[in-house]
């Protein structure tokens, strides 16, 4: 386990809403077929999909996640302007699974994953063949080459979907961004592209109905979400950083970070009493290639059953 991987103070019992009504059995029984309807197929025609053109290749992945994610319940709002054209680095706040579907609605892209996933049955082999990215979480060392390959995906004009924080928080709360994966769009010269990510029920109250934090697990957040009643997916697409108007990662970060927050806490969450916030240290890196320490994970995707692993604090 490594110290320097982020993490979030945020846990399912103490952040997280639940369905408790007589109806949300049925109801998320309905929907986890219909997920299972939508779902299936579209994995296991993927190797065809694979073979066709761009254009309608990604016309049809930005259809089927947003498939899924409706079968699932959730009704998803789009806003704001197209993402652009050509290599971008597309970074969101992270609360779910869910987060992943819709971020490939708005733009389908290469996402960054743990190496550990190319090992899962089925979904390893999935997931490798859509072009992700690996990262291996546990080594410093190895991460000035990760970022050099999202580099190089960069220029060669692919879309790349990265989760700055590190770390899934409730919603409520979010994490500061790290700022490795940063340091890719600079060197590609290619523009970064935040996009702002919230889930809402009963109107515009925020819902962490969808957050997959803590040790929860896989099956328990997606009954979660089956069974919620009214739960929106808001999906804003914010103005393109667009390259050269930032002249190092540090402020490249920040900008990005202050794009996505609407608001929301920062480093502390107002469900979770007694946790103690996450700073990044002020370690330096020695060259602009090298992140430091505490940026080691520019996304965290999780094994279901992994619980969140401490981060360096300052």
């Amino acid at each position: 386990m490594s110290v320097w991987l982020p993490t979030a103070p945020c846990t399912p019992r103490a952040c997280v809403d639940s369905a408790r009504s007589a109806a949300a059995v049925p109801r998320a029984v309905l929907r986890l077929a219909a997920v299972a309807v939508v779902a299936i197929p579209g994995i296991a025609l993927s190797p065809l999909a694979a073979r066709l053109s761009p254009v309608p290749r990604d016309r049809l992945v930005r259809w089927w996640c947003r498939a899924v994610v409706r079968a699932a319940g959730v009704r998803v709002r789009t806003t704001g302007g197209e993402a652009p054209t050509g290599g971008v680095l597309l970074v969101a706040n992270h609360i779910s699974w869910l987060d992943i579907p819709l971020l490939a609605a708005v733009r389908p892209a290469r996402m960054l994953a743990k190496t550990e996933i190319r090992d899962w049955p089925v979904a390893g082999a999935i997931v490798a063949r859509g072009g992700t990215l690996f990262i291996d979480r546990d080594r410093l060392r190895a991460l000035p080459a990760t970022v050099a390959r999202i580099a190089a995906a960069l220029r060669g004009g692919a879309a790349v979907v990265a989760f700055p924080e590190g770390s899934t928080w409730c919603g409520r709360a979010r994490g500061r961004f790290r700022r490795a994966v940063f340091q890719a769009a600079l060197d590609a010269g290619v523009p970064v592209q935040p996009v702002r990510i919230r889930y809402r029920q009963h109107g515009d109250a925020t819902s962490t109905a969808p957050a997959f934090v803590g040790d929860d697990a896989l099956g328990a957040s997606l009954w979660r979400v089956a069974s919620a009643h009214g739960l929106v997916a808001g999906v804003e697409v914010l103005p393109p950083l667009p390259p050269g108007t930032h002249p190092d990662r540090r402020s490249l970060a920040l900008a990005a970070e202050s794009a996505t927050g609407d608001g929301v806490s920062r480093d502390s969450c107002p469900r979770a009493p007694g946790t103690r916030s996450h700073a990044d240290a002020d370690v330096r890196a020695s060259g602009p290639g090298t992140p430091e320490p505490a940026e080691q994970t520019p996304h965290a995707h999780r094994h279901p059953a992994e619980a969140p692993r401490r981060a360096l604090t300052g």
